[in-house]
Parts: structure tokens; C-alpha cells; sequence
């Protein structure tokens, strides 16, 4: 069993940055690949980014590709989501997720968490 909690997320302006944190809990963190989601008001959930389990492959969509950096620290069950250059086009609800595979499909995710709001203002 793996709990997430994410944090991080508040309010800022665009062209500002923000670093989201998702902690995750059981021995066996560094076996799950990590994503993050995101899901916009009125919007459908969306992939935003990816890393394996020892941190060495990542791989981004689109929208974020540039602008955002995913990271993970096993020695603290840590996965982060690094946001610059950010548009009010960002704001959402961020979700981390952990999946015994490497899938970027919302069905295939193990474990989720509970999500952390950010909002970029114009």
C-alpha cells in the first residue's frame, strides 16, 4: 500500500514558479514509476509528466515540455514537480500517482493522491 500527499500548490502570478512535493509512504517507493495529473476546472484529467523509479527517464507532455521538471528523491519518498514560466493556463488541481508499470494512462495508476490547487493569475 502507498499514500500519497501532495504539496506546494497555492496562488501565483504568470511567468512565476512554484514547486509541488508529493510524499509518498511504504518501503517500496523506488519501485513505482511517478506521475503527475492535472485536471483544469471543467476540464478532463491530463498527464503532465513521468519518472521512473531510479529517476534516470523521464518524459513530459506537450503543454509542460520546457517549462517543467520532474524529480524524485528516493531516500525520501519524495517525488517533485518543478513549474516555471508559468500561464494561467497551468491552473488545476495537480495529482501525484505511482504505478508498478511506466504507463502515462490514468487507468494504470496504482495510487493516488488527494491533489494540491494551483492558480496562476494574469
Amino acid at each position: 500500500q502507498v499514500q500519497l500527499v501532495e504539496s506546494g500548490g497555492g496562488l501565483v502570478q504568470a511567468g512565476g514558479s512554484l514547486r509541488l512535493s508529493c510524499a509518498a509512504s511504504g518501503r517500496t517507493f523506488s519501485n513505482y514509476a511517478m506521475d503527475w495529473f492535472r485536471q483544469a476546472p471543467g476540464k478532463e484529467r491530463e498527464f503532465v509528466a513521468i519518472i521512473s523509479g531510479s529517476g534516470g527517464s523521464t518524459y513530459y507532455a506537450d503543454s509542460v515540455k520546457g517549462r517543467f521538471t520532474i524529480s524524485r528523491d528516493n531516500a525520501k519518498n519524495t517525488v517533485y514537480l518543478q513549474m516555471n514560466s508559468l500561464k494561467p493556463e497551468d491552473t488545476a488541481v495537480y495529482y501525484c500517482a505511482a504505478t508498478w508499470g511506466s504507463s502515462t494512462k490514468e487507468d494504470d495508476m496504482d495510487y493516488w493522491g488527494k491533489g494540491t490547487l494551483v492558480t496562476v493569475s494574469s
